[in-house]
C-alpha cells in the first residue's frame, strides 16, 4: 500500500500511517502526521519515527496509563502512536526551537489529542522545567543519536530522569550512519546498560511500515536503555 498524504495547507500536508496487527487483521491504528514542506530537520517523519512508532504499536498493551516522554520529538509521530494506545504522553523538543513545538502541537490537534502536554526541553540542560517532571516510565527518542556532539548530553537527560524513577526504560532508534560512532564508552560513564532489539521481533524488518515508504533502506536499529543495577 502507498503512503497517504492529505490536502495540503499552506507549506503543511498530512501525512498518514495506519499500523496493522499481522495476527489480528481487524486490528489497527491510522495517525495523522502534519509535515512541514521545509528543509529544517525535525519537520517531517524520519525513517527512525516509523521503526520506532512500530515498536509502540506492537507492544501498545504495555502502555496504557504510563507515563511517556518523547525528546526531540519534530512531528511527533512515535508520541502521538503512545497517546492513541493509552499513554499519558508528554511531547518535548528544544526549548530554542518553537517551531518544532509548534509542530508538536500541530500532531496532538491533527490526532485529536487533548491531553498530551508539549514542553520546551533541551538535552543536556538540567532545567526547572525538567526537575520538575512527573515520573516518567518511559522515555522515546527517535534519531537523538543523529550527532555525535550531542550524544552525551541526551543521555544526561535520561539519567536525570531515572532520579525519579530508576526504573525508567529509553525507548530509541537509531539510523546507522557511521560505524566510526558509538555510545558505548558514554554508557560505561553514565551506568546504562544497552539491548539492541532485533527488527524482526517487532515486524519491522520491512522497508514499507505502516503504509508508507519508510524506512526504506536504511539501516535502523532498535535499542533499550537502562540503568545498570548494582551487581553488574
Amino acid at each position: 500500500m502507498m503512503e497517504q498524504r492529505g490536502a495540503e495547507t499552506g507549506s503543511t500536508a498530512c501525512r498518514v500511517f495506519t499500523f496493522k496487527d499481522a495476527k489480528s487483521p481487524q486490528e489497527s491504528l491510522s495517525v495523522c502526521i502534519p509535515e512541514v514542506l521545509d528543509p529544517q530537520y525535525g519537520m517531517y517523519v524520519w525513517p527512525c519515527a516509523v521503526v520506532l512508532a512500530q515498536y509502540l504499536w506492537f507492544y501498545r498493551d504495555q502502555l496504557r496509563g504510563r507515563a511517556v516522554l518523547e525528546l526531540g520529538a519534530g512531528v511527533s509521530l512515535p508520541g502521538v502512536v503512545a497517546a492513541r494506545c493509552g499513554a499519558e504522553v508528554i511531547l518535548s523538543d528544544g526549548s530554542d526551537k518553537p517551531m518544532c513545538l509548534e509542530n508538536c502541537r500541530r500532531s496532538c490537534e491533527a490526532n485529536g489529542l487533548q491531553d498530551v502536554t508539549v514542553l520546551g526541553l533541551s538535552w543536556g540542560d538540567v532545567s526547572p522545567d525538567l526537575l520538575l517532571l512527573p515520573k516518567q516510565d518511559i522515555v522515546l527518542g527517535s534519531d537523538v543519536f543523529y550527532d555525535p556532539e550531542d550524544f552525551e548530553d541526551v543521555l544526561v537527560t535520561f539519567v536525570c530522569l531515572l532520579r525519579k524513577n530508576p526504573k525508567a526504560q529509553f525507548w530509541t532508534t537509531y539510523q546507522v550512519r557511521s560505524s566510526d560512532w558509538s555510545i558505548e564508552a558514554l554508557l560505561h560513564r553514565w551506568k546504562l546498560d544497552c539491548v539492541t532489539v532485533p527488527l524482526a521481533d517487532f515486524d519491522a524488518d520491512q522497508p514499507e511500515l505502516a503504509g508508507s515508504t519508510l524506512p526504506g533502506n536504511h539501516s535502523i536499529q532498535m535499542m533499550i536503555l537502562t540503568r545498570r543495577t548494582e551487581a553488574e
